[in-house]
């Protein structure tokens, strides 16, 4: 009767337990998935504070209108946004025009024609690749890219925006490669098969069929490497160089936002400077910039898997 009483005293104890890790289990939980949301809205309250008293010093409408980003003129500095914006257009208009075609027709290979063993052999070379430090792709275009463009083309100057443009989009290649596989992967087998049957080709699958099934999941692969692209900043920094220009030559310096933000945290401003606060107002605008894209896709991203 004594071994019994003791049983039901431990059972009860038991049950007191796992009531309170019941409980608690749900509270450790929500904290471990608040840290992304207050260190996400802590970086934003910081962009806003720092970027307002940018503003303070500088016009609003010359930053949004100037065309001239002299930051560092010992009298008139200038601080017009556009030839940063320029800057980064360029990179990553080229970069999307390198990747978006190789890295869907990647994937259209794999999902598509490539075998089991082909496909166990390049992926993890594709993510080895997605793995290679940005500061190696730097001086990759610095080192290689450039000097074989000017071996073509002798009126690229060492510092351009084609070379690392090009190295951008072979970095962002490996993200839209298998972002776009899994997305077609995931297309039911049973869509294919039936397109077979009635006689298409596997060309006709892969481009009739399955990308646009999986055309939302391209989009966004499209997306987060646009995004990518954008807020590059080694190779940026090292390939094309600290000129801010508003106009259309690729072949020349350039700097991009990124590249601007770098070039200033390295100490060439002082603490509370104007020039230090530019760096908000300027990382303020890439977060807008990302922002939007974002939204942009989420937006296409439903309404074509909605049509389709």
């Amino acid at each position: 009767m004594r071994t019994s009483v003791q049983e039901l005293i431990a059972k009860s104890k038991d049950k007191k337990s796992k009531k309170v890790i019941e409980r608690l289990i749900p509270i450790l939980l929500f904290l471990i998935a608040s840290v992304s949301v207050l260190t996400t809205i802590g970086i934003v309250l910081t962009l806003i504070i720092e970027t307002i008293t940018f503003f303070t010093r500088v016009p609003l409408a010359d930053f949004i209108l100037g065309t001239s980003w002299l930051p560092f003129a010992n009298s008139g500095a200038q601080f017009g946004i556009w030839p940063l914006i320029v800057g980064t257009l360029k990179i990553t208009g080229i970069a999307i025009i390198v990747a978006v075609p190789i890295g869907i027709s990647a994937a259209i290979y794999l999902s598509e024609y490539a075998s089991d063993n082909v496909r166990r052999i390049v992926k993890p070379v594709l993510e080895v690749l997605a793995g290679v430090p940005t500061i190696v792709y730097g001086f990759f275009a610095l080192t290689f890219v450039t000097p074989v463009l000017q071996s073509f083309f002798p009126e690229i100057k060492i510092f351009n925006a084609i070379s690392p443009g090009i190295v951008v989009g072979i970095m962002i290649i490996p993200m839209i490669a298998s972002l776009s596989e899994d997305a077609m992967s995931s297309v039911p087998k049973s869509i294919r098969d039936g397109a077979l049957a009635m006689g298409s080709t596997k060309f006709e699958v892969a481009w009739k069929i399955t990308v646009p099934a999986a055309f939302s999941g391209i989009i966004a692969s499209v997306v987060l490497g646009l995004s990518r692209a954008i807020g590059e900043t080694m190779i940026v920094s090292l390939a094309a160089g600290s000129t801010p220009k508003f106009d259309g030559d690729f072949t020349g310096s350039i700097q991009t936002m990124t590249a601007y933000i770098v070039q200033v945290s390295k100490g060439d401003a002082g603490y509370g400077t104007t020039i230090y606060y530019s760096i908000y107002a300027v990382g303020f605008t890439l977060f807008l910039f990302t922002m939007a894209m974002n939204i942009l896709a989420g937006y296409m991203s439903k309404r074509f898997r909605e049509e389709y």
